[in-house]
């Protein structure tokens, strides 16, 4: 799990809905916002839309979570991103190669 800190808030999720520009991808939406902060915050969402048991939800996130974790430190400083989940993806390789396509978009 990623800590604390690397993950975006309620507050600035709402920022980023209302200020954000988007990537899409098959099996994300990327929402994200580049301010003056020496962190890089980044959170995953997975709607209930998705998968109704929060069991699923919560077991999408955490693997998005897991993966990020090789990544974080190659987001421009001051990143604030929510990843959105489109579809429920349980093959981890997809996953990871959908966050390096959007990594590859944004630098």
């Amino acid at each position: 799990m990623l800590p604390k800190k690397n993950r975006v808030d309620k507050k600035n999720i709402d920022l980023l809905f209302e200020k954000g520009t988007f990537i899409a991808s098959p099996l994300f939406t990327f929402k994200y916002l580049i301010q003056k902060s020496p962190q890089v915050r980044i959170s995953f969402i997975a709607p209930k839309k998705i998968a109704k048991l929060a069991v699923k939800r919560n077991f999408l996130r955490r693997k998005g979570y897991l993966i990020l974790k090789k990544y974080i430190e190659q987001f421009p400083l001051g990143t604030l991103g929510v990843f959105i989940f489109k579809k429920p993806e349980e093959d981890i390789l997809k996953i990871e190669n959908e966050i390096k396509k959007i990594l590859s978009k944004i630098n």
